[in-house]
C-alpha cells in the first residue's frame, strides 16, 4: 500500500514512488521556494537578454548588463508580500528608491570619500526602514544594492541614463514575471500546502512508530520533537494562506471559509499523539509487547493513509484501521500510571484518525469548489527571514529600555560598514566591497548579537565552502563558455532556493556563481577566490564586534523579550476563548489569537536558538530548552481551548468559569514578569534574587478549577460533544495551563516542582476519549 513502512523489509516500488512523492511535499511546502527560485532565475535571464539588447544598440560596456542581472534578482528575493496587489505595488516601487540612489552614487563617482560617506549613510537608512515591515525591507535594498553597484562598476554620469535603463529592465523584468505571467492561483497554492501538511504529519507519524517500537536502550525523540515543530511551521503556513482566500465575492464566506478549523484540528490531534508517545517514552513505560504491536500498528496505519498519493478509499480503510488496531486498548476501563500513558496514546490516535479523515474530505471538496475570479496570489512566498520559522522581529522600542531593535541596527550598521570600507581596502583596495556587504547582510533577520555571531559564521563557512567548489567547477568546466554559463544559473538556482533555508548555503552557491563568472571573463584566479574568503571574514568579524559593543542587544535580554510577548499573546488568547464559549458579543476570533501565540512561541524558538549552542554553558542550555519547552506545552493547551472555544457555547458556566480563567491569567502574567527578572537585563528586575512566585502573584487556581470543574461535571448529559464533555475538557485544559505557569514560576524562584501528569478522565468512563482532550 502506498507510503506503508514494514520494518526490516524493502519496499516495493509503488511504496518507494510514495515515498517519494511525500518526501517532496514536506522538503519545499507549497513548492514556494521552487516557485521563487524558478521565477528569479527566468527574470535573470530576461533581464541579461533584453540588456544585451540595449547594449547592441547603444554600444555601451557589459556592465548594463550586470547591472540589470543583478537588480532582477535582487527584486525577486526582496519583495516577501503573500496578497498579488501588494506584491505589484511594491515591486513597481522599487524603481523609484533604485533609481535615486544610482543617480546620487554616478554624480559622486569622482568623490570617493563623499560617496563612501553617503554609501554608509543609505545602508543605515535601508536598516531603519526595516521597522515598517517587508515592503520597507524591499524598498531599502532597492537603495542599497544600485547604490553599491555603481561604486563597485566606476560609473559616472555619463552612463546614468543607461543605468536608469538597467534598473527599469532588471525589476521589470521581475514584475511581468512574478506578478504577471507566473502568478499562482489560489486553489492550486492550498493544494500544495495542503499536501505538505499531510506530508510533514506522515513524518511525524514514522518517526512515532520508530519511538514506540523502540525496545532496547534510549529512543532518540529529538527527530519527533523536530517533526512537530515542522508539522506546527506547515499548518501556519496553511491557516495564513486560508486567512488570504477564505472571502467570497461581495465579502461573503467563500468554500474555503471553515478549513481553517478542520487544520487546526488535525494538527492538534498530531501534537496529541506526539506528546502521548513523548511522555511514555520519557516514564520508561514498560508497554507489554502486544500492546506496544497494537499501538506501532495503528500508527503505521496512520502513516500510511497520510502518504501523498494515497488514494481516498485506500485511506478510508487505513483509517478505520488504525481504530480497530487501538480499539482493545481505548476501551479498557481507566488506568494510571504506565498504563495511562499507554491509553491516551491509544485515544490520541483515535482521535487523529477522526480529525483527518474530516479534514480530508472538507480539504478536497471546498478546495475543488473554490475558484478565484477576482483574486489571484502568488503563491504564498514566506516571511523574509531565512530561517524556517522564524518571525521577524517587532519593531517597537526595547520594553528594557534604549532604542528600538531597528535603530539600534542601524547605528551597528554604520559603524560596521564604516570600519569594514577601511579595513577592506587595507586587504585589497580592488575587491573592499566584498567586506562592506558581509558586514551589511550579518544584520539581515537578526534581534540579538548572537544571531549575528551565527549569521557571519554561517556565512564565512558558506564562502570557504564555496570557494573550494567554485575551484572544482572552473577545472571541470575548463573554460567551455556555454557548460560555464549553464552550470553558473544552475548555481544560481540553488542559492535562490536554498536562501530562505540556509545563510551558508546561499554564500555557498554564490561563492561558487562568482568563481565560474571570473572563468568566463577570463579573469578566474585562486588568489581571487581566497581574496573573497578574507574579506567576507572581515566584513562580518566586524559586524559581529559593532553588534556586541555598540548598543548590543545580548541573546538572554532578545530572550525575554520574546517570553514576555509569548504570555501576552497567551493571556489575550485565554480572554479571547472564555469570552467566545460564554457567548459575549464582540469576542473576537479565538483561532485568530491563538495563532498569534503560535508565531510568537516561533520566535521564542527563534531566540533561544543562539542559547542554546554548544559554546554555550550547559547549565544555561538546560534552562532555555526547559523554558521553551514549557511555553510550546502552554502554546499547544491555549490553542486546544480556542478550537473548543470557537465550536462550542457554554453561556450559563460564567459563574464559575470566569473567575478561574482570571485566577490562570494572573499567574501567567506573574510568570511573565519572573521570566522577564530571570532573562531579562539585572539592573532592571522587578524584585531581588530571592524573591518567590507571591511576591509576583503567581499562586494556584486549583481551587476555583475545581470548582468550575464540578460545575460542569454536574451536567447530566454524557458522551463525547455534550456540553459536559466540553465544559469538563476546558477545565482541564486549563489546568494543564495553570499547572505549567505555576511550576516553572516555582523552579524559577528556586523551588523544587516536578511536571504534573495531565488530569484523568472524568468520572465515568462514558465521557469517553472526549473528556480526555486535556491529555
Amino acid at each position: 500500500m502506498t507510503g506503508t513502512v514494514e520494518r526490516g523489509r524493502r519496499l516495493p516500488v509503488p511504496a518507494r514512488w510514495g515515498e517519494l512523492r511525500t518526501w517532496a511535499a514536506a522538503v519545499d511546502p507549497g513548492h514556494t521556494r521552487l516557485h521563487l527560485a524558478s521565477v528569479a532565475t527566468a527574470a535573470m535571464l530576461l533581464a541579461a537578454v533584453a540588456a544585451s539588447v540595449l547594449r547592441a544598440l547603444t554600444g555601451q560596456p557589459i556592465t548594463i548588463v550586470l547591472f540589470s542581472v543583478v537588480l532582477a534578482m535582487i527584486s525577486n528575493l526582496a519583495v516577501n508580500e503573500n496578497d498579488l496587489r501588494r506584491r505589484r505595488v511594491t515591486t513597481a516601487l522599487m524603481v523609484v528608491p533604485a533609481a535615486a540612489s544610482a543617480t546620487v552614487s554616478a554624480l559622486l563617482a569622482t568623490d570617493r570619500v563623499a560617496a563612501d560617506v553617503v554609501f554608509v549613510l543609505v545602508m543605515m537608512v535601508a536598516v531603519a526602514v526595516r521597522r515598517y515591515g517587508p515592503r520597507g525591507v524591499a524598498l531599502g535594498m532597492a537603495a542599497f544594492m544600485p547604490f553599491f553597484f555603481v561604486q563597485f562598476l566606476h560609473a559616472g554620469p555619463g552612463e546614468l541614463p543607461f543605468l536608469l535603463a538597467g534598473a527599469v529592465i532588471g525589476i521589470g523584468s521581475t514584475f511581468l514575471l512574478r506578478c504577471l505571467v507566473f502568478t499562482r492561483r489560489s486553489e492550486a497554492v492550498l493544494d500544495a500546502l495542503f499536501r505538505a501538511f499531510e506530508a510533514r504529519l506522515h513524518a511525524l507519524l514514522l518517526t512515532a512508530v520508530e519511538a514506540v517500537e523502540t525496545t532496547a536502550g534510549e529512543p532518540d525523540l529529538d527527530p519527533l520533537v523536530r517533526a512537530q515543530a515542522r508539522l506546527n511551521e506547515t499548518a501556519l503556513l496553511v491557516t495564513d494562506r486560508l486567512d488570504d482566500t477564505d472571502d467570497g465575492p461581495d465579502g461573503a464566506a467563500g468554500p474555503v471559509a471553515g478549513l481553517r478549523q478542520w487544520i487546526i484540528d488535525s494538527e492538534l490531534a498530531a501534537e496529541r499523539v506526539a506528546m502521548s508517545v513523548r511522555r511514555s517514552v520519557e516514564h520508561h513505560d514498560p508497554i507489554p509487547d502486544d500492546d506496544r504491536a497494537e499501538l506501532a500498528e495503528g500508527l503505521r496505519a496512520l502513516a500510511a493513509a497520510t502518504a501523498v498519493g494515497t488514494p481516498g478509499a485506500i485511506a478510508a480503510r487505513l483509517y478505520d484501521g488504525a481504530r480497530s488496531a487501538v480499539a482493545d486498548i481505548v476501551d479498557r476501563p481507566a488506568g494510571v500510571g504506565p498504563a495511562a500513558r499507554e491509553q491516551r496514546i491509544g485515544f490520541a490516535v483515535v482521535r487523529l484518525a477522526d480529525a483527518m479523515q474530516t479534514t480530508v474530505e472538507q480539504a478536497r471538496l471546498r478546495i475543488a469548489e473554490h475558484h478565484d475570479t477576482d483574486r489571484e496570489t502568488a503563491g504564498g512566498d514566506p516571511a523574509p527571514e531565512p530561517v524556517p520559522g522564524r518571525v521577524p522581529p517587532p519593531a517597537g522600542r526595547d520594553r528594557f529600555g534604549g532604542l528600538a531593535l531597528h535603530t539600534r541596527q542601524a547605528v551597528q550598521v554604520g559603524v560596521a560598514t564604516s570600519l569594514a570600507i577601511v579595513v577592506g581596502e587595507l586587504v585589497s583596495p580592488a575587491r573592499w566591497y566584498w567586506a562592506v556587504i558581509a558586514a551589511f547582510v550579518v544584520f539581515a533577520g537578526t534581534a540579538s548579537r548572537g544571531d549575528v555571531l551565527s549569521r557571519g559564521w554561517a556565512r564565512a563557512v558558506g564562502t570557504a565552502g564555496g570557494v573550494v567548489a567554485g575551484m572544482l567547477l572552473a577545472l571541470l568546466v575548463g573554460g567551455n563558455v556555454v557548460a560555464s554559463l549553464a552550470l553558473l544559473f544552475v548555481c544560481v538556482f540553488l542559492a535562490l532556493y536554498l536562501v530562505r533555508i540556509s545563510q551558508a548555503m546561499m554564500a555557498f552557491w554564490i561563492t561558487a556563481v562568482l568563481a565560474l563568472l571570473y572563468g568566463v571573463i577570463g579573469q578566474f584566479s585562486v588568489q581571487t577566490l581566497v581574496l573573497r574568503v578574507e574579506e567576507t571574514v572581515v566584513g562580518g568579524a566586524l559586524g559581529m564586534l559593532a553588534a556586541y559593543l555598540i548598543l548590543p542587544t545580548r541573546s538572554r535580554t532578545a530572550f525575554a523579550e520574546a517570553l514576555d510577548d509569548a504570555l501576552t499573546a497567551v493571556d489575550v488568547s485565554l480572554r479571547t476563548s472564555v469570552d467566545a464559549a460564554l457567548g459575549r458579543p464582540g469576542a473576537g476570533d479565538p483561532l485568530e489569537k491563538a495563532r498569534a501565540v503560535d508565531t510568537a512561541v516561533a520566535t521564542v524558538r527563534t531566540r533561544a536558538v543562539p542559547l542554546q549552542h554548544p559554546v554555550a554553558r550547559r547549565p544555561l542550555r538546560r534552562g532555555v530548552h526547559h523554558t521553551v519547552r514549557v511555553v510550546g506545552a502552554v502554546d499547544h493547551y491555549t490553542r486546544q481551548l480556542a478550537a473548543q472555544a470557537a465550536t462550542a457555547s457554554v453561556p450559563g458556566w460564567a459563574a464559575t468559569l470566569e473567575p478561574a480563567a482570571e485566577r490562570v491569567r494572573a499567574d501567567l502574567d506573574g510568570l511573565r514578569r519572573i521570566l522577564d527578572d530571570a532573562w531579562g537585563p539585572a539592573d532592571r528586575r522587578e524584585h531581588p534574587s530571592g524573591a518567590g512566585p507571591a511576591d509576583y502573584g503567581v499562586g494556584s487556581a486549583e481551587e476555583l478549577l475545581d470548582a468550575a470543574e464540578a460545575d460542569a461535571a454536574s451536567r447530566t448529559a454524557a458522551g463525547p460533544g455534550t456540553e459536559r464533555t466540553r465544559r469538563l475538557t476546558a477545565a482541564r485544559l486549563l489546568r494543564r495551563i495553570d499547572q505549567l505557569a505555576v511550576g516553572l514560576a516555582r523552579e524559577l524562584c528556586g523551588q523544587t516542582w516536578s511536571e504534573p501528569a495531565p488530569a484523568a478522565r472524568g468520572a465515568g468512563h462514558a465521557d469517553g476519549p472526549g473528556a480526555a482532550a486535556a491529555g
